[in-house]
């Protein structure tokens, strides 16, 4: 049978379709048979077969273990073939090849076996392979165990300390598990890829200890002391092993010898880092004695091995970030990054700030001259040096260059984990002080002739991203410090590197942005008008794109002073060079270059805020549509487009009636001439966002809009309501009328297709009937019930007509089956305005329409008041108070006949309602009188309006975006790192997010503002409402929470 099995093997890897899938089938077909797990193990065991085809054989035997071993495995197919001895066996014989004593043995053959071994363990182990953790517990603290058992061992002891524990399981292994890993990692006889290994081990131990901490503190603080009593001596003695002689790039790939022993080495080393990284931020109390012999042993060890990475990733260009099979990283770019990391998190341990800030004090020279304050900005500054690799990268694509330039990049490299030593470490414990030593640390490199361009570049590098750090919290830097600056920059802008003349005109412009002075103007607009020039005339177009970028810190910087008559002056030099910029290149080639066209419209945006105006002459919205053109496929680039398009609208719309139909003029032809560019049939980007610009350019028109701007822009608008079902181009479309409706309804009534000769009132009837059909889905109809509202508003029965009662049966019909929650509250809305003015005609009028065979005042308040504790936007939420408000003001008794959904029926099952659950038992509700729906609503609508617009979760939140903290003690960055960084629990929304902080704070306390008026209107609407018939038996009804809200405003 083994032949026949290696045959089907050789098959399943054929070129040719048909003997491949002739060879899967039989496979399948062979599970059935008991014999063939065991004969796959026979052939991964033949030393005599392809290493290829025993892998092949653990790869099927994978297969067959996910597919029949139990019915616990999420992929089991139904069936277990096998009875418990065969399975016995199996076992045995996989972890025989786990552990097998073959040093020379394929690695793929035992990785293969391994992950048998681990699908095996997960349903398997304790209970039916109870064995198996003693047989590798044995191994380990075994010294005459071979390195490959041990391996072997190690890489199951993985796969169960990382899944196959429990919380008992592994407290009752716990000691015991960590005395075989120390014996591993410590005992010099083994290879230090195997030590590293085990290291990982004990590593990923510290995630079960997180899991139970909250629940078990002292358990796990006393067993971390005990286990750091034996290991903290051998993790000192490993940081400070010195690295033997770097293999050459030819032999740095060789198994055995020193390449194998260099590359064990750093692994080593770097899980040892990681060991104490994570115990830092499980418990960092139980390394705060430890702390300054840690800092000393890692800043030592980054010093000695400085030199040896100056030369591989500096002068050469050797191939980095690179892990075993094992996934342990092995590179020395990997330990530097590290411990960079690890030496940042050690600057904020109280023993460590102690010694360190003694020593500040006691500095003759001030605190910024400390020598340990300028040993560690030269060491930072010789690890943020630009690496060959990323030297010839930035030098081929200036879009990578701005992409770690502007942070938006995944690349975390030893340059941008020394900035943020310098940011983190330094900066947010010692503020300005950090500048003021780069600045004796700086003239010291500019001073030595012998330091080449990239040493200098690191420096203004690492200068800068400090700069943009203390910016971001509105700190400023004294005048001459930056004057002292200044002459730094000055020769570097002359310097024949582009890459430290890029970096200098970047300084430049945080440095004008920082400064204190107020008098800093003309020095502000020297620099600028060098960078505008740069963008034109430098033969780099690295530095031509780094001056684009840096000429946004200069505009926003003077654009922010009441005065800025000078910039505007040299706004049309900025726009030009732009515009050369552009028309040099042809951006249908920088398909992969989104982040330079973020940043040309970031820029364009900038110069434009300076003077609106100048929009309506020159080429700035011409080269906004060019790259909105261009890039329009990009969320990004799109939305940075919109954006300042809206911006541009509402300025202009501010300053005049004429100024804004300028600009229609000059945009309207072509953004209409995007909807002819492809098939509205089929999506279009560049379709999609010319109808998001003109529904911006419609909302914020001033009333009236310009003579002819309906009929410059309906036409193509109707053309997408017949042809196009697209989400993302309909919605925007949808608003687009609205607007044009609001804000100029007279003007659209006037106006008739030039096609169908329809006048204006019967083509948004047909958009709406279109619309509500079944043939546009929620998504994209998610806005109609926006655009019903004004059309009945501003249109009247008067012009409606008998198409009125039409119009409003139909937003019943499709209320019934829509299922969004969006689309749900864009529908209830036409009633929601229909009832502030007319309740008692809406209720009339749902009661005669037959929806399905049922009632449609039944259909849609069963909807209505379903869905609006889903209702967003604080207008419509209070829109939707004040109408059910008056539904209940009416006391009409169809309300109280009609039953909706009350509340939740809790079900305390004591097990987690999975999804499959939910769908076998789902939730049940009370069924309670609408009437009693409507008063739940607004009781809780009534807390909410009376509660603040931030929980208290997210105004800590808000607290930590701004700076503020809880407490004064330097050290709680150190004891409270598992509470640091967001909490998504708290439910914040990404404007939640956005509104944290700046111009969004403005916009919270509008928020609240209006949320006011709504607690102040139900405040006054229940205490009149109270003393009317019928209240006090509904309020009996009401739950204890809903009664304890009422009564707090009962005084």
């Amino acid at each position: 049978m083994e032949q026949q099995v290696i045959q089907l093997l050789q098959g399943t890897i054929s070129s040719v379709e048909s003997t491949r899938k002739n060879a899967e089938l039989q496979i399948t077909q062979s599970f059935s048979n008991p014999a063939f797990p065991l004969t796959l193990l026979a052939v991964a065991q033949h030393a005599n077969v392809e290493t290829y085809l025993r892998q092949a054989a653990l790869v099927t035997l994978k297969n067959y273990i996910v597919a029949t071993w139990s019915p616990t495995d999420e992929d089991f197919k139904g069936t277990v073939f096998l009875d418990d001895a065969t399975k016995a066996q199996v076992r045995n014989t996989v972890l025989a090849i786990c552990l097998g004593t073959d040093e020379q043995d394929d690695t793929k053959i035992k990785r293969s076996a391994n992950a048998c071994a681990s699908k095996i363990a997960s349903s398997d182990f304790p209970s039916q392979w109870p064995d198996l953790l003693p047989t590798l517990m044995r191994l380990i603290s075994d010294t005459s165990s071979t390195n490959s058992q041990v391996h072997g061992a190690l890489r199951l002891l993985v796969e169960l300390v990382e899944s196959g524990f429990s919380e008992d399981q592994f407290f009752a292994v716990a000691r015991d598990l960590v005395s075989g890993l120390y014996n591993v990692a410590t005992n010099n006889d083994r290879k230090p890829i195997t030590r590293a290994l085990a290291m990982s081990v004990f590593r990923s131990c510290f995630d079960t200890l997180e899991m139970v901490m909250e629940e078990h503190k002292l358990a796990v603080k006393a067993f971390l002391d005990e286990a750091l009593q034996a290991w903290m001596p051998f993790f000192l003695e490993t940081m400070k092993l010195d690295l033997p002689q770097a293999p050459s790039e030819e032999d740095e790939s060789k198994e055995g010898g020193i390449p194998s022993f260099w590359r064990g080495l750093i692994a080593l080393k770097l899980q040892v880092v990681k060991a104490l990284y994570k115990i830092r931020y499980i418990f960092p109390t139980v390394l705060t004695p430890h702390s300054t012999l840690l800092f000393s042993a890692v800043w030592e060890e980054l010093s000695r091995v400085q030199p040896i990475y100056q030369s591989m990733f500096i002068d050469e260009e050797r191939q980095g970030r690179l892990e075993d099979s094992d996934n342990l990283p092995y590179t020395l770019d990997f330990l530097v990054l590290e411990e960079l990391d690890f030496m940042t998190a050690f600057l904020r341990a109280p023993p460590v700030r102690s010694e360190l800030e003694g020593q500040l004090k006691q500095s003759p020279g001030g605190p910024h001259t400390t020598n340990w304050l300028q040993e560690v900005l030269k060491l930072v500054i010789s690890y943020a040096q630009i690496s060959t690799e990323e030297e010839g990268l930035w030098d081929i694509d200036v879009n990578l260059f701005l992409s770690e330039e502007t942070s938006v990049t995944a690349n975390y490299t030893p340059r941008t984990a020394s900035a943020d030593l310098v940011i983190k470490g330094l900066g947010e414990w010692l503020k300005v002080l950090p500048v003021e030593a780069l600045l004796v640390a700086l003239r010291t490199w500019f001073a030595n002739q012998d330091a080449g361009w990239k040493a200098r570049e690191a420096g203004l590098f690492v200068l800068n991203q400090l700069l943009r750090d203390l910016e971001s919290y509105g700190t400023k830097v004294a005048f001459p410090t930056i004057k002292g600056f200044l002459e730094l920059v000055d020769p570097s802008l002359q310097s024949p590197d582009a890459f430290l003349r890029a970096r200098a005109y970047l300084l430049a412009g945080s440095l004008t942005s920082t400064v204190e002075e107020q008098n800093f103007e003309p020095t502000l607009l020297h620099y600028l008008s060098l960078a505008a020039n740069a963008v034109r005339s430098d033969p780099s177009e690295l530095v031509q794109v780094a001056c684009i970028r840096a000429l946004q810190d200069y505009l926003r910087e003077e654009a922010n002073k009441e005065s800025s008559t000078p910039l505007k002056e040299i706004q049309p030099q900025i726009i030009a060079a732009l515009s050369e910029y552009v028309a040099a290149h042809d951006l249908r080639e920088l398909a992969d270059s989104d982040d330079l066209k973020v940043t040309l419209i970031e820029t364009l945006r900038d110069v434009v805020n300076v003077n609106v105006p100048i929009i309506l002459d020159g080429p700035a919205i011409d080269l906004l549509f060019t790259i909105a053109s261009h890039g329009a496929t990009n969320f990004h680039v799109s939305m940075v487009v919109t954006e300042t398009f809206e911006s541009i609208v509402d300025s202009l719309a501010q300053l005049g009636h004429d100024k804004y139909s300028i600009f229609c003029a000059k945009v309207i032809p072509s953004l209409t001439g995007a909807f002819d560019v492809g098939n509205l049939i089929q999506e279009s980007a560049l379709t999609n966002l010319a109808a998001d610009l003109v529904a911006a350019l419609a909302q914020g028109g001033p009333e009236p809009l310009p003579d002819g701007f309906v009929a410059a822009i309906m036409p193509k608008l109707n053309r997408v309501f017949l042809e196009a079902s697209e989400a993302e181009l309909v919605r925007p479309a949808t608003l687009a009328v609205k607007y044009m409706l609001s804000h100029g309804h007279i003007q659209f009534f006037q106006w008739s297709d030039p096609v169908s000769r329809k006048g204006a009132v019967e083509v948004l009837l047909i958009i709406i009937d279109r619309l509500l059909s079944g043939n546009v889905d929620d998504s994209a109809a998610s806005e109609v019930g926006g655009l019903a509202v004004e059309l009945v508003e501003k249109a009247g029965s008067e012009r409606l007509g008998p198409f009125l009662p039409q119009l409003l049966t139909a937003v019943a019909q499709r209320l019934a089956l829509a299922t969004m929650a969006q689309f749900i509250q864009s529908l209830c809305l036409v009633f929601t305005r229909l009832c502030l003015n007319s309740a008692t005609d809406v209720v009339d009028f749902l009661s005669q329409v037959n929806i399905n065979g049922e009632n449609g005042l039944s259909v849609v308040l069963a909807r209505w008041l379903e869905n609006s504790v889903n209702f967003a936007g604080y207008d419509e939420i209070r829109q939707n108070v004040i109408a059910l408000s008056k539904l209940y003001s009416l006391q009409d008794p169809r309300l109280s006949q009609i039953q909706v959904k009350g509340d939740l029926i809790i079900q305390d099952s004591g097990r987690i309602k999975t999804r499959s659950r939910a769908k076998l038992d789902p939730d049940q509700y009370s069924i309670i009188p609408a009437n009693l729906k409507i008063l739940k609503i607004l009781v809780d609508e009534l807390h909410s309006a009376n509660t603040s617009s931030f929980t208290d979760d997210q105004a800590g939140l808000a607290a930590a975006v701004n700076g503020e903290s809880d407490g004064s003690d330097d050290g709680d960055d150190w004891e409270d790192m598992p509470g640091s960084g967001l909490d998504l629990g708290t439910g914040l929304t990404k404007q939640q997010l956005m509104g944290l902080d700046g111009e969004g704070s403005e916009a919270a306390q509008r928020s609240r503002g209006r949320d006011s008026e709504t607690a102040d209107y139900l405040t006054n609407w229940f205490r009149e409402t109270s003393q009317t018939s019928g209240f006090a038996e509904l309020y009996s009804q009401l739950n204890e929470e809903e009664k304890g809200k009422l009564q707090a405003i009962s005084g």
